[in-house]
């Protein structure tokens, strides 16, 4: 059962274990803005796949769900993620990914009573996270499975919080849980208010690419299906109780990622004018809080489960790019319904 399979990691995760494998996945999604259906279209045809509209938020819904579906395995991966998002309006942030982690710990806690103890060691409960319940790096170190949280925005505090909820469900209760905390994600059907497709869409119209303060923010970038083959190394060989950190080995600054697009845009799709896409990059005033760098060290996964990235950043991107191009209708779609590529995050929350 994989909560939030109708946004871009959730779905990416279903296509892999549909394809790769022979379990039946059940995709339990609230579709909300950022999820879309269209992009499980490959699997939709197959008998070990099924969807389910709900909202974690729906204990009765969730528990018949999960009775209904009898999962050996729950991936948790709904949540609200966008960061700008949460600074405009935090509320629906901690409703869904505090409240909302809440409400199905405790029906996966009665599903998991009600099995015997041969059912019971096979169960787990993998919370997906992000890296940024680590706060802020310096110029120097290393994000490990050690390091203190120290969220600084409503979205990264939400996650933290979800992930402590975890923790106790496991600890106090004995529900065996995993979680792995992962870096900024890239590639196919990403929703196009996140930093690379949004570039990407932008520099097509002829917009501006607006980049927050001078750029120099450090993000290390985890291919979408690095990320969801890590995820099967957890759920298959994790330990219960465990923490994976998961990411690219892909430092590079805001600034320089949007100038690599610009150069992949360049060759594969060049401007009407003949004019570099790169002239169309603005500084705009920073987002609140805005955090220096985030990178993760993933020598435990790597070491204990064996997994590693695959794809390197520069080919990653192009490949990006490419499926940007070549998917015009997908994510046009997606702005004709709702979403106008406009600045969030301004901090006008009340």
């Amino acid at each position: 059962m994989v909560t939030g399979g109708a946004g871009f990691i959730g779905a990416t995760l279903v296509r892999h274990i549909v394809s790769q494998s022979g379990c039946q996945v059940l995709n339990f999604d609230k579709l909300t803005y950022a999820s879309g259906l269209e992009s499980l279209s490959t699997v939709v045809p197959s008998q070990r796949y099924s969807f389910v509209q709900g909202d974690i938020n729906d204990a009765a819904a969730v528990a018949r769900t999960i009775v209904d579906f009898r999962p050996q395995v729950i991936a948790h991966l709904a949540a609200e993620t966008h960061v700008d998002r949460s600074i405009d309006a935090p509320g629906v942030f901690v409703k869904t990914n505090i409240v909302g982690t809440f409400t199905l710990l405790e029906q996966a806690l009665g599903y998991f009573r009600s099995l015997n103890g041969r059912e019971q060691a096979q169960f787990r409960f993998h919370h997906i996270s992000t890296d940024e319940v680590y706060g802020s790096l310096g110029a120097d170190g290393l994000f490990t499975e050690q390091s203190r949280y120290d969220p600084r925005s409503p979205y990264s505090a939400s996650k933290a919080g979800s992930d402590h909820l975890v923790r106790a469900w496991g600890h106090s209760f004995g529900l065996p849980v995993l979680i792995t905390n992962c870096s900024n994600n890239y590639g196919p059907y990403q929703f196009p208010e996140k930093l690379i497709p949004l570039m990407i869409i932008r520099a097509l119209a002829g917009h501006s690419l607006p980049v927050y303060g001078d750029g120099s923010q450090i993000r290390d970038w985890l291919h979408v299906d690095d990320h969801a083959a890590a995820l099967r190394r957890v759920i298959d060989g994790g330990i219960p109780g465990e923490t994976y950190n998961i990411g690219g080995n892909a430092e590079r600054r805001n600034i320089d990622v949007v100038r690599q697009i610009c150069a992949v845009l360049d060759r594969e799709q060049p401007c009407d004018n003949g004019r570099p896409y790169a002239e169309q990059i603005s500084f705009v005033a920073d987002r609140p809080g805005h955090d220096q760098r985030y990178a993760i060290d993933a020598s435990k996964i790597e070491r204990e489960l064996g997994w590693r990235p695959q794809h390197d950043f520069a080919s990653g991107i192009e490949e990006t790019v490419r499926w940007y191009l070549d998917n015009r209708g997908w994510w046009q779609a997606i702005l004709d319904r709702r979403y106008a590529t406009e600045r969030l995050g301004r901090g006008s929350a009340s």
